[in-house]
C-alpha cells in the first residue's frame, strides 16, 4: 500500500509539472508575439522576420560591453568561450531592451561559437524576451499571488501586452522562487514581497513618475526579515 501512495504521487507530481510546463510554453509564446490561435511551440522555436527583428536589423555591443564581455569570458577555461553565451544575451538584452535575432548572431560572432547554439539557448530560457517589451513587471500567478487582476485593471492591459507607453509589459510566471514572501512581483531585477492590492498600486505609481522604488518585503524591512530568520535556524521557532 505504502509503495503504490508513493508511485502515485510521484505519477501525480510529474503530471503536475508537466501541465505547468506546457502552460508555461504557451505563456512564453504569447509573451514572444503569439495569438490565441497561434501554435506555442511554432512561436517560441521559430523565427519570423519583421522590420525590427531580422537578420539585417543593426546590432553592435557597445565598447562599454565589449570589456564586459571580456571579462565575462576571462571567467571559463580557455576554448570554452561557448559557456558564456547566457551572460552575453543577458548583456545584449540589457543594452538592447529585448533580445533581437542580430543580437543573437553578434553574440554568437564575438563568442565564435554557431548561431544555432545561440538560438538553442535564446529560444530555451524565458528571461530572454524576443519581441520589444516596456520595462516593467512580472507577476508570480501560483495560488498565493492574488494581486495579478489589479494590475491589469491599474495598467489597462492583459497578460502579455505592453502600456502604450512602452513603461510596462505584465509577464506571468509560474514560480519566482518566492513562495515565502507571496503575493510578489519582479520588477526588472527586484523582487517586491508580502504585496497588498495598495501596495502594488503605490508602486507601479512611482514606476509611473520615474522613482525607483524601494525592493524587498513591504510587511517587515530586510533587517528584521534577517533576524526573525536567524533565530528560527537557532531556536526552531514558527516564522509564521
Amino acid at each position: 500500500m505504502f509503495l503504490s501512495v508513493v508511485l502515485w504521487a510521484h505519477a501525480a507530481g510529474f503530471a503536475a509539472q508537466w501541465g505547468r510546463h506546457i502552460r508555461n510554453l504557451h505563456k512564453t509564446a504569447v509573451q514572444n508575439g503569439a495569438g490565441e490561435n497561434s501554435s506555442s511551440l511554432e512561436l517560441l522555436f521559430v523565427q519570423r522576420d519583421t522590420p525590427e527583428n531580422n537578420p539585417d536589423a543593426p546590432f553592435d555591443f557597445t565598447p562599454e560591453n565589449y570589456k564586459r564581455i571580456e571579462a565575462i569570458v576571462k571567467n571559463y577555461p580557455e576554448g570554452h568561450k561557448a559557456a558564456a553565451v547566457l551572460p552575453v544575451l543577458d548583456l545584449a538584452q540589457r543594452q538592447n531592451g529585448w533580445l533581437p535575432i542580430s543580437a543573437m548572431n553578434k553574440a554568437a560572432e564575438v563568442l565564435q561559437v554557431p548561431p544555432m547554439r545561440v538560438y538553442e539557448v535564446a529560444t530555451f530560457y524565458t528571461v530572454y524576451n524576443r519581441k520589444p517589451v516596456g520595462k516593467h513587471v512580472q507577476v508570480c500567478s501560483t495560488t498565493p499571488c492574488v494581486i495579478l487582476e489589479v494590475i491589469q485593471k491599474k495598467l489597462g492591459i492583459k497578460v502579455g501586452e505592453t502600456t502604450p507607453d512602452k513603461l510596462f509589459t505584465l509577464i506571468e510566471v509560474e514560480c519566482s522562487g518566492a513562495c515565502v514572501n507571496t503575493p510578489m512581483v519582479q520588477i526588472n531585477d527586484s523582487y517586491f514581497e508580502d504585496l497588498t492590492s495598495k501596495d502594488i498600486e503605490k508602486i507601479i505609481d512611482e514606476l509611473k513618475a520615474g522613482r525607483i522604488p524601494k525592493p524587498g518585503p513591504r510587511n517587515m524591512s530586510f533587517a528584521s526579515w534577517n533576524k526573525k530568520l536567524t533565530a528560527s535556524f537557532n531556536s526552531g521557532i514558527d516564522l509564521n
